[in-house]
């Protein structure tokens, strides 16, 4: 992958057409000239912004059912038969997990059971699914273990469309991420009688053997107990299929139930064609006086000619993911390589870090003036990028998505389409009531 280094400072090689007028102040130093002007959050530098959503409770908690399976399995360990848990794990290893099991009066759904396989100091085990778990209520999202057995498991009653990440935390007991040892007298937090968990499997199940009653302990005080297991987060070792997280080692595990939409691009469906045509992948370093810092930058130009006027171009907040951790340049090739996509350049700028991004990113004027009057006239010099908006995209996701369209609303003559995959619309300057 080759590096280069070089210095935006406005307009380079010269101003796009069409571009947005005005001249940003606050944290740029000096003029920028082709920025975007105005907008309601201001033109200030992002000082100080807000951690992270809100955690609000979910309005309703997940659906937690019974899996056949697994009550089949707890009546087996019941009954005396000692292999039936050998058996069982064997089978998880060659199916993979999550367990997925038909409900038959509920054709629409499926119950799907997520496992850990737990050791002799496994106290207790958080499953965190993406957009399930309330992170207000951790406890909510505690896997229950069959009596006597090494097997923790929770099923979520989910549409058979699903699909969906999830990482397991486990609670040794050890220091560093995980509850202290002296922490394990906490006892389980007491499940409903209405719930659907409670069962003939879950009655056995839902409580390690802890030395507190269930409900001894404030719901606040136990859920302070549960944060720290956050850092012991990892992927489900019985499940393939991983996405690599951003500033976390080991990433996510991914599911998907057999009616999900497909996505025959994914990263696990086929191996790289070794015959197809390939993009070129250059990451740059420019100099931003919008941002007063330098930045990395991704860029992408795909393979074969590029039609008159320059490519398509799109701008894709977070780079550092996109390029850096996923290789997605491997599915705009193959999109483009199937006439998904038209040949299109992509600039990506690196997010650098957490507390950059969060610094950054969201309704600032001078992440919009880097983006319209710094990027943009910077790749105008260098690549092979349309002048038109109307075949100029930003894209970002979460804080990134926001971002994207901040930058939509205040730089129209720039980015004429706006691509904001669940835009953390909860983001507020700082000082403003939510």
């Amino acid at each position: 992958m080759k590096t280069s280094v070089g210095t935006s400072t406005g307009a380079v090689g010269g101003t796009l057409p069409g571009a947005a007028t005005g001249t940003a102040t606050g944290a740029v130093r000096g003029p920028v000239p082709g920025a975007p002007s105005g907008g309601p959050a201001g033109t200030g530098a992002a000082e100080a912004v807000p951690a992270g959503p809100p955690h609000t409770s979910r309005p309703a908690p997940a659906e937690i059912v019974d899996s056949p399976r697994i009550v089949a399995l707890a009546a087996s360990v019941a009954g005396g038969r000692d292999a039936a848990v050998r058996e069982f794990w064997a089978e998880a290893a060659t199916q993979g997990t999550p367990l997925v099991e038909p409900i038959p009066w509920d054709p629409e759904h499926r119950a799907v059971t997520f496992l850990w396989r737990g050791t002799d100091r496994t106290r207790r085990v958080l499953l965190l699914v993406n957009r399930l778990v309330d992170r207000a209520h951790l406890a909510g999202s505690l896997m229950r273990r069959i009596h006597g057995t090494d097997v923790w498991h929770l099923t979520y009653r989910l549409p058979s469309d699903h699909r969906g990440s999830y990482v397991i935390a486990p609670d040794t007991g050890a220091e560093g991420g995980r509850a202290r040892t002296g922490d394990v007298s906490a006892a389980m937090p007491e499940v409903p009688v209405s719930s659907p968990a409670v069962s003939a499997v879950s009655a056995v199940s839902a409580a390690p053997e802890l030395s507190s009653a269930p409900g001894s302990e404030p719901a606040d005080d136990f859920q302070a107990r549960l944060l720290p297991l956050l850092a012991a987060a990892r992927p489900d070792p019985l499940n393939p299929h991983v996405m690599p997280s951003r500033w976390r080692g080991e990433g996510g595990s991914v599911f998907e139930l057999s009616d999900a939409p497909p996505q025959p691009w994914r990263p696990w469906a086929a191996g790289p064609d070794e015959s197809a045509a390939r993009g070129t992948v250059e990451r740059h370093r420019l100099t931003s006086a919008a941002l007063a810092a330098r930045r990395d930058v991704w860029t992408y130009v795909p393979p074969g000619p590029l039609p008159d006027g320059g490519a398509d171009t799109l701008v894709l907040l977070d780079g550092d993911m996109w390029f850096g951790r996923l290789g997605v340049q491997g599915l705009f090739d193959r999109l483009i390589a199937d006439g998904v996509l038209p040949p299109l350049v992509v600039l990506a700028p690196d997010a650098v870090d957490n507390a950059t991004r969060a610094r950054e990113f969201g309704g600032w004027q001078a992440y919009a003036n880097f983006l319209a009057a710094e990027l943009l006239p910077w790749a105008a010099a260098r690549l092979p990028v349309t002048f038109d908006p109307s075949r100029t995209v930003v894209a970002g996701e979460s804080l990134g998505g926001l971002t994207a369209l901040y930058a939509g609303f205040v730089a129209p003559r720039r980015f004429g389409n706006v691509l904001a995959q669940s835009p953390a619309l909860w983001w507020r300057p700082e000082g403003r009531a939510r």
